[in-house]
């Protein structure tokens, strides 16, 4: 059984012009454009997705 993506958008976000991320996975983090839901999702292992963010934090 698949779990259903909880799919969010960042605390910064002041348009839809952002990405929503689903990180309840504890495989994969999704990430697709909050314009196109129904589009393509992006998925990366967890520990890049954790690496991605730390770089992008400095």
């Amino acid at each position: 059984m698949t779990e259903t993506p909880n799919w969010h958008t960042s605390t910064y976000t002041k348009s839809d012009n952002c990405v929503e991320v689903a990180d309840s996975d504890p495989v994969e983090v999704k990430v697709r454009d909050s314009k196109r839901p129904a589009g393509a999702i992006l998925a990366f292992p967890q520990f890049a997705w954790g690496e991605f963010v730390d770089f992008v934090k400095l």
